[in-house]
């Protein structure tokens, strides 16, 4: 990792940041904090990580110049740069094996979110791989599961399950060392706009069937049976199907809907020159052979139809209005032909 040492402020070389900048981040995101978030070297490598996602998502793309970096070159570079963490620099690498191995130990909690039918739920795929999973995250210290389940899966889908999570109600798994507790987010709605409020984190959020998540064989515990990758999704099934089982849904099933997913989200990489761009795609419509909602009388174009009873209405007070207004003309004319009109002459 020394390949990355940067000891002076010379203009960018490689892409690499200059030593403004470094010295600017370290200060934002190390110096700049409460004192007992930089008594273990665990803490540091968070905060360490916190100004690697800031570099990545906002200096490198305003910037075309600079390089992206992974974690670990980004944190040699700040190792080297930051005063406060230059003479831990011949110990990084040990540093940085025990920060990966502290964080494998950092309980998750997440939502796993079913439809008004409990026959689809929400998964959401990472940004850089093509596995898909329940919306989760990993805890912040001293904070509450299902507060970090509510944080979690705002910050990854844009929805909020605060008015939905029971607290009694969840579903908990132990990988390794790791403690992954999700909440079981029943009853929403298949038309929800779902769109993460962080970038780079997750490349698409799709409605997938339960029934298609099922693994494809015994031995095979990280691939569906259509071939997703669900190693995250998998050791969840059979919990949620006992608990689908003993709680009826609001709705049916749904026969009309395909039965491939659903894909309500997409993060779509063009380049414009050297510098990729994210373009954000959103569909939130049902697909083509689904009924759509019943939007009421004229709400759309699609669910047109009269209204009968407001146009018998208005026809209504159009003859109160319109009769004895014709009487009132007809009756003058009536009486002057026959010549029954007070004062009237003979035509």
């Amino acid at each position: 990792m020394s390949g990355l040492h940067r000891s002076s402020s010379a203009p960018l070389k490689n892409g690499l940041p200059p030593q403004e900048l470094l010295d600017d981040l370290c200060s934002r995101f190390v110096l700049n904090v409460p004192k007992e978030d930089q008594q273990s070297f665990e803490r540091i490598l968070f905060l360490v990580e916190y100004a690697h996602w800031f570099y990545e998502d906002n200096t490198v793309e305003q910037n075309p110049s600079l390089k992206s970096l992974n974690l670990k070159e980004f944190t040699s570079l700040m190792f080297n740069s930051c005063d406060v963490l230059r003479p831990y620099v011949a110990h990084i690498d040990d540093i940085f094996k025990d920060f990966t191995d502290y964080k494998v130990r950092v309980p998750v909690t997440g939502a796993i979110i079913l439809d008004e039918t409990y026959e689809w739920c929400l998964l959401v795929k990472g940004w850089k791989g093509t596995s898909w999973s329940f919306p989760r995250g990993k805890k912040n210290k001293d904070e509450e599961d299902h507060a970090c389940a509510i944080r979690e899966v705002l910050e990854e889908t844009g929805f909020d399950v605060s008015a939905l999570l029971n607290k009694d109600e969840y579903i908990e798994v132990i990988f390794g060392q790791q403690r992954m507790r999700l909440y079981i987010i029943a009853g929403v709605k298949d038309d929800t706009a779902f769109a993460p409020l962080t970038k780079k984190e997750i490349s698409e959020i799709a409605w997938h069937r339960l029934d298609d998540l099922q693994p494809a064989t015994n031995e095979i515990i990280s691939r569906g049976i259509t071939g997703l990758k669900l190693y995250m999704v998998a050791p969840f099934l059979a919990s949620l199907k006992s608990w689908i089982s003993k709680h009826p849904p609001p709705l049916p099933p749904r026969p009309d809907l395909p039965l491939k997913g659903i894909s309500i989200w997409k993060a779509k990489n063009t380049s414009i020159g050297s510098k990729p761009t994210i373009v954000e795609s959103q569909s939130h419509k049902l697909p083509s052979n689904a009924k759509p909602p019943d939007t009421g009388p004229g709400k759309s174009f699609r669910n047109f139809r009269f209204d009968t009873a407001a146009i018998l209405r208005a026809l209504e007070e159009l003859v109160r209005f319109v009769k004895p207004t014709v009487h009132s003309i007809v009756a003058p004319i009536g009486c002057i032909i026959h010549g029954t009109c007070p004062g009237s002459f003979d035509m």
